[in-house]
């Protein structure tokens, strides 16, 4: 098998670091590997497989034979960096938003839209987390009865908002417990024992950034740039695994095992759906499981076609390293790298 020259950009944070665990178990066929990141981790040593590398930062011929490189650094160093990265003659799959609407980079989920990639120009677009997850089920749907309307509403972990989320989260707690002072930084408000109604920055229409990127990201990929959809984004105190709650609008009208049938067929989703014996998704089973876990299925009487569900999956994995790394599996099967 042939093997390909890999880059990690933003390689010591937690998506990063998901990323190259990601390329390990998943025996990605690897020549030379480059972990790179900002000047203040240069030199810092990390571990893959049998190896130890010396982090990087980027400099002149940086990306020089550079195959595929992995992007999770922010957009600004992606606006920035990926440049570099298309003129040296490398494939950069970013995980940031700064491509995520660029008409000319397809943003993709291989289970999804795989296909989009045969247009790419060099730099592909890595979903929002919590997008990826969820048109892994309205794909099927749409395929069978079509969609009509969405309406949204997640429930996301604080990891999603990178390691000192998880750290301020952490010491929240702590300090709640302890009957300490409560101190927010990442967070304006508290995070422990709280949920707290905003993710990224408020826009014009009082909807956030990240709602809107719901919005414009699901149009995309799934092609329906008319399908109407509203979303409300709220960050809880988990660590992992993002859960959301969706109601939607059929086309046409459905059974609920039609619909159990066709996620139970569908790649990479798991069906957890007992009510009788309580069972269904938690955020804490998506730590360790790769797939989009789904229950709670159940027609909403409320308005035609109706349908109500629940879906979690964890937010490093599938929501970022995961998808990234499977869209880069997907150019070397189909020859587009």
């Amino acid at each position: 098998m042939k093997k390909y020259n890999v880059a990690v950009v933003g390689a010591t944070g937690l998506v990063g670091r998901e990323m190259l665990k990601t390329l390990s178990q998943r025996n990605f066929p690897i020549d030379e590997l480059k972990v790179i990141a900002s000047e203040r981790s240069e030199g810092k040593k990390i571990q893959f497989n049998d190896k130890e590398l010396t982090v990087e930062s980027v400099k002149e011929g940086t990306f020089a034979g550079v195959d595929i490189a992995l992007f999770s650094a922010g957009s600004g160093v992606s606006k920035k960096v990926a440049p570099q990265v298309k003129k040296a003659g490398g494939i950069v799959i970013d995980n940031s938003n700064a491509f995520r609407m660029d008409p000319e980079a397809p943003l993709v989920v291989p289970e999804v839209n795989g296909e989009d990639l045969k247009k790419h120009q060099q730099i592909i677009a890595n979903p929002n987390c919590s997008t990826i997850q969820m048109v892994m089920l309205l794909k099927p749907l749409a395929e069978k009865y079509g969609l009509k309307r969405l309406v949204i509403n997640t429930y996301q972990a604080v990891s999603g908002a990178g390691k000192k989320a998880v750290d301020e989260l952490m010491e929240q707690t702590k300090a709640y417990l302890n009957k300490e002072e409560i101190k927010n930084d990442k967070f304006k408000h508290q995070i422990a024992f709280n949920a707290i109604p905003q993710i990224d920055v408020f826009l014009e229409n009082d909807y956030t950034k990240e709602e809107m990127k719901m919005v414009n990201e699901t149009h995309k990929i799934l092609h329906d740039p008319e399908l109407p959809i509203t979303a409300t984004c709220v960050r809880i105190p988990v660590v992992f695994g993002h859960g959301e709650s969706l109601n939607i609008e059929l086309k046409n009208d459905y059974r609920i095992e039609e619909i159990k049938k066709l996620f139970n067929e569908t790649k990479n989703v798991e069906v957890v759906d007992d009510p009788a014996q309580e069972k269904y998704p938690l955020q804490i089973d998506t730590e360790n499981n790769d797939n989009v876990l789904v229950g709670r299925i159940r027609r909403d009487n409320s308005v035609e076609n109706g349908v109500n569900l629940w879906l979690t999956a964890n937010n490093l994995r599938k929501g970022a390293a995961l998808n990234a790394v499977q869209i880069a599996e997907y150019l070397i099967e189909n020859n587009l790298v």
